[in-house]
């Protein structure tokens, strides 16, 4: 199964999270044992699996990432003014694969799923998610 999930992004630069996102279409998928692909559409963001329990690491997330890449210095900066968030969305990447157990995203306790937004505010982007079954599973199917 696939479907494509969008949201707004508010902020130039933050972290967003789509865990309950992701774990709805796991659901409508049937699927119970597999694997669910999250792939963001877009050269300026990206997808991170991070603690969730407060915002200081998506805070520092963007801190770091922010001291690291700086705006403004990047030669494609010529053309459309956002080469740091190119690279920030390059270095971190467009996609994590999830484990899906028992019907839900195998995240462990303090794991959630954020899309990271590097050239914000948008008013959509777009994350797909694919939720493929494991062999077993599809074997014992009727």
């Amino acid at each position: 199964m696939q479907k494509i999930i969008k949201i707004r992004t508010t902020d130039h630069n933050a972290l967003y999270d789509i865990t309950s996102d992701v774990g709805e279409v796991i659901r409508e998928s049937g699927v119970k044992t597999g694997h669910a692909s999250v792939y963001a559409r877009g050269a300026t963001c990206a997808v991170m699996i991070q603690e969730n329990w407060d915002d200081s690491v998506q805070n520092d997330v963007i801190t770091l990432l922010g001291r690291m890449i700086p705006e403004g210095i990047w030669q494609h900066d010529l053309q459309d003014n956002n080469g740091a968030a190119h690279l920030k969305a390059g270095l971190v990447g467009p996609s994590e694969t999830i484990p899906v157990i028992d019907g839900k995203p195998g995240l462990s306790t303090w794991q959630n799923i954020f899309l990271c937004e590097f050239d914000g505010p948008r008013s959509q982007r777009e994350i797909v998610v694919t939720v493929i079954a494991d062999s077993q599973q599809i074997l014992q199917q009727p």
